[in-house]
């Protein structure tokens, strides 16, 4: 299905400035070229620029690249961009969901998923 993202295996936030003008193939270079990933993986790859307003996401379907952009509409709204340049995170999808909110992906408060032999024994 166009631009459904719930198929993605990982989620990709491309931290530093984007050039919001890129579009497809800019973004393609910047996956492949500066980041060496590959952008034909099941992978979401967010984009943001110097105004921290809107963000791109690049999608590939199989059969092609799918380009998404959404732009706030809240006045002075702005994401919390992580800006280290030439560095990529790869974030949960609660992380996912906390940028879409407007809030840090790094919340010191919350709950951290258990690792196998940590907790109590039963």
């Amino acid at each position: 299905m166009l631009g459904d993202i719930s198929a993605v295996d990982t989620i990709y936030l491309v931290c530093g400035y984007t050039d919001m003008r890129k579009s497809i193939d800019g973004l393609r270079e910047i996956v492949e070229g500066q980041l060496n990933l590959n952008s034909k993986e099941k992978a979401l790859f967010l984009f943001c620029g110097y105004r921290c307003d809107r963000i791109k996401a690049l999608i590939w379907e199989g059969d092609g690249y799918v380009l998404l952009y959404k732009r706030l509409d809240v006045e002075h709204g702005r994401y919390r961009w992580p800006r280290n340049k030439n560095e990529v995170k790869s974030l949960t999808w609660q992380q996912f969901d906390w940028l879409m909110s407007g809030i840090d992906i790094e919340q010191p408060k919350a709950i951290k998923a258990r690792h196998p032999g940590w907790g109590w024994s039963t």
